[in-house]
């Protein structure tokens, strides 16, 4: 009788041990598929974060250009003005608009290249550097130059077009599914 109690103990401690150690196991398991799905998750909300404040600044540059843009259409209009007292006026108050809408174009610029990536702020700064001739024209115009006119009409298809490849720019980063963290670029 003796050696049945001892091998019912027996039995009964290994089979204590044997669950404290799958208890043991799973809770391991258990453990590190929760950090598994908390890492997924975070990483889920960062990329949703990014995704986020990308499309922000791109839709506030393409906003910016657009009143830019009409903007141009307007310094157009008012050239072909006949009464050159007028034009020159109505000309010098375009310029301090463009100016001013210039100045939150470059600001929202430095926002892309913060946000990044760094195609998407290459693409963002040359559409603020192709308001450069149409601004230098625009200073003809009012100068007096007979052929800016011409020369700032010349400007606005490529002023268009880096606004058209921004888009198209912007639009493949926020579908590119791999967002990555953004890079910090210099100020031009």
């Amino acid at each position: 009788m003796n050696g049945m109690a001892d091998n019912t103990l027996w039995v009964g401690v290994l089979t204590g041990c044997t669950a404290v150690v799958a208890s043991w196991v799973t809770s391991r398991g258990t453990a590190r598929a929760a950090r598994i799905q908390a890492e997924t998750a975070a990483t889920s909300q960062q990329t949703d974060r990014i995704r986020s404040a990308r499309r922000g600044a791109y839709v506030d540059v393409i906003e910016q250009a657009q009143k830019m843009g009409d903007l141009y259409w307007k310094v157009s209009d008012a050239h072909a003005d006949p009464d050159s007292d007028n034009r020159t006026s109505t000309l010098r108050d375009l310029r301090i608009r463009l100016r001013d809408a210039y100045a939150v174009l470059r600001h929202r610029v430095w926002v892309v290249e913060l946000e990044g990536p760094s195609s998407v702020a290459a693409t963002a700064d040359r559409l603020r550097r192709a308001t450069s001739d149409n601004y230098r024209a625009l200073e003809a115009m009012i100068s007096g130059d007979l052929d800016a006119g011409r020369r700032f009409n010349e400007c606005y298809a490529p002023f268009w077009q880096s606004v058209l490849a921004f888009v198209t720019d912007a639009r493949e980063a926020l579908q590119d599914a791999s967002i990555s963290a953004p890079a910090t670029s210099g100020r031009r």
